[in-house]
């Protein structure tokens, strides 16, 4: 089993800060809102983006699949009573000349190993598809 560590401060009654191992965010824990920093529902779609490139960063060198970049677009829909995210949906956009076969097995392996993605699929509708980055 692996374990994970974070700490989290309130600043003051606009942001407050999370730290990791070296890494610090500031995150937007302000009413109001603020433009630099992520909110806590920002955060959770930050965290499936990055666990699909973290996935894909593992599974490329096993399939042998060359790309030259990956970009995830999230869109989340959050309800009010109760407050909830009831869908996310992505897009992985993949830079790469493999074919759409290639690019199927690319997403079943990301889809199926995601610690992150898996745990949201659980909680809530999180749906997707694959292309070539145009």
């Amino acid at each position: 089993m692996l374990e994970y560590k974070v700490a989290a401060r309130r600043i003051d009654s606009h942001g407050a800060e999370a730290s990791t191992k070296e890494a610090r965010i500031v995150l937007d824990t302000d009413l109001a809102g603020r433009p630099d920093a992520f909110n806590p529902a920002e955060l959770l779609l930050a965290s499936v983006a990055a666990c699909m490139i973290k996935g894909i960063e593992r599974v490329t060198p096993m399939l042998g699949f060359d790309l030259r970049g990956v970009e995830v677009a999230l869109h989340g829909i959050r309800q009010d009573s109760p407050p909830k995210m009831v869908s996310i949906t992505y897009a992985l956009i993949v830079d790469t000349d493999e074919t759409d076969q290639r690019l199927d097995l690319l997403h079943k392996n990301v889809r199926k190993y995601g610690t992150i993605s898996n745990t949201i699929a659980e909680a809530t509708n999180l749906q997707g598809t694959i292309r070539r980055k145009a």
